[in-house]
């Protein structure tokens, strides 16, 4: 149980106690309860030096509970990405995640966890009550302007996010959540390319701002994604409880993994009876040198590959940015990883057409890192036809970042794409139609011949989008063999917007 508190305190939940923690001035702790049973629903309460804070008097919701995974059941998995919050109802349309949280409050069945995959907060977009905050500190009209400059913004940040709507607060305090952030959690193309790095050091604004998001990061999202071992372990955490004020600590600790991401692990897994989730950090995780360029470095994605085995009964793999794309998308990136390279494999230094084409139209999904899309592409079709142990009924990919949401099957294979995107940021109109027109069958043959001109190599799978895109704001649920996606219908309601079977078997 994750809270922050506006003093430092003891925090209890069913009869456990934890004291809080200082980063910086604002105090949080995370509290393990334990010992419950199985496939149980307990209602709980949070005190603050034995005063009862939590639920609030006169809340519109019925209590917090903590529902434990029963492991004789399929779990069902939440999931979605991009939420801007606070934003106008005119503006960004109805959110998904509130309206969400108004129908469980309304009987519906909870899912067993919430996965938050990407974009949580907006650092590079702020609205008017944060700029409002940023105005009282310092000059909104130079440095990082009107984006995050430093850990205490990002504080405020994840305060109207995530704290603001009753509703949403509500939905966190009784569905258990996993989250792993995207570019915008820092800032749009963070980190896209060996260019853009050696770009954005040069501002003077970056290194608080980077410090500030991974050391929030940390408290904010990581910390929950961790098992009570795992934070038993982890001797930054521990170091961190032990001072009067972490801050530092997590400083030094953000700054290292920004410049060695070897030195942090944010990618996770989490084992919910015969379903294995392996969350992947797409983002921090990035190799970018003047000689190498790949998705996850060495450590990592040895780290993903050991993970991708058979001997459950359902392997999901949470990415923010979706593995398959829409085909004509998928070459085009490819064929740009080629051309901003100057055709060389390993020059990764040039800021050219291609470069800038990257990063103009966003080309940085794994699609535009081929030999990090080969491996694991490799590896999931060992997983499906047995070779990593037994297969799996069906292994799904969860994807967001996009902005619409669709389904895309592997021909022959139990793998699916499942996209759900956004909670709430609607694309623009032109842009919908841009990605409507590659979403068309018939664009695929003459996209793979021009990715074939740059020398890209065939996939090693085929698979082609059956289902979609939706441009809505939206929320889906994958279960033991479908995926449903929902969509807002008004502010606490949901309507269905479309139900899908999840590809089983092999066939030839």
């Amino acid at each position: 149980m994750w809270v922050e508190t506006s003093e430092a305190c003891e925090v209890e939940v069913l009869g456990r106690a934890e004291r809080t923690f200082t980063v910086h001035g604002h105090h949080y702790a995370l509290v393990d309860v334990e010992e419950l049973e199985p496939g149980s629903s307990t209602a709980y309460e949070v005190l603050l030096d034995g005063r009862k804070v939590w639920p609030q008097p006169g809340s519109e919701f019925p209590p917090s509970v903590i529902r434990t995974v029963d492991p004789s059941r399929a779990p069902r998995v939440a999931f979605g990405s991009c939420r801007v919050s606070p934003a106008s109802q005119e503006t960004h349309g109805v959110d998904a995640l509130s309206a969400f949280a108004h129908e469980l409050k309304k009987g519906a069945e909870p899912p067993t966890i919430l996965a938050m995959i990407g974009d949580q907060v907006y650092a590079d977009a702020t609205g008017e009550r944060m700029q409002e905050f940023i105005k009282g500190r310092r000059d909104i009209d130079s440095g990082a302007g009107e984006e995050i400059a430093d850990f205490e913004e990002y504080t405020e940040l994840y305060r109207l996010a995530w704290m603001t709507d009753p509703a949403v607060r509500w939905l966190f305090s009784t569905v258990p959540v996993y989250s792993i952030f995207d570019d915008h959690d820092v800032r749009d193309d963070w980190n896209t390319s060996y260019v853009w790095r050696k770009w954005v050091a040069e501002q003077s604004w970056w290194k608080s701002r980077i410090v500030g998001g991974l050391a929030s990061y940390w408290v904010y999202q990581h910390l929950g994604n961790l098992t009570p071992e795992k934070r038993r372990e982890d001797a930054l955490y521990q170091q961190v409880k032990e001072s009067a004020d972490g801050g530092g600590l997590l400083d030094a600790f953000a700054e290292r993994a920004d410049l060695d991401p070897t030195t942090a692990r944010w990618s996770f897994r989490v084992d919910l009876g015969g379903t294995r989730l392996v969350f992947v950090d797409t983002r921090a995780s990035r190799l970018l040198t003047e000689t190498r360029r790949a998705m996850l470095d060495d450590t990592e994605q040895a780290w993903l590959d050991e993970q991708l085995t058979g001997d459950v009964d359902q392997l999901v793999i949470a990415s923010s940015l979706p593995f398959l794309l829409p085909p004509v998308i998928h070459h085009a990136e490819a064929w740009n990883e080629k051309v901003a390279a100057g055709g060389r494999r390993h020059d990764h230094t040039r800021n050219g057409f291609g470069e800038k084409l990257r990063q103009v139209i966003d080309l940085e999904h794994w699609a535009a890192f081929g030999e990090s899309f080969t491996a694991v592409a490799k590896a999931v079709v060992e997983v499906a036809n047995g070779q990593r142990g037994k297969a799996p009924a069906h292994i799904s990919f969860l994807g967001g970042d996009v902005h619409y949401s669709y389904l895309a099957r592997v021909k022959g294979l139990p793998i699916n794409q499942i996209v759900c995107s956004p909670f709430r940021n609607p694309l623009g109109a032109k842009f919908q139609w841009a990605n409507r027109l590659a979403a068309m069958v018939w664009g695929n043959v003459p996209a793979r011949l021009v990715a074939k001109t740059a020398r890209v190599p065939r996939p090693p799978l085929r698979w082609r989008l059956t289902d979609g895109p939706w441009f809505n704001n939206a929320i889906a649920t994958i279960g033991r063999d479908e995926v449903v996606w929902r969509t807002p219908s008004g502010p606490t309601a949901l309507t269905e917007l479309h139900r899908a079977p999840l590809a089983s078997g092999r066939t030839p």
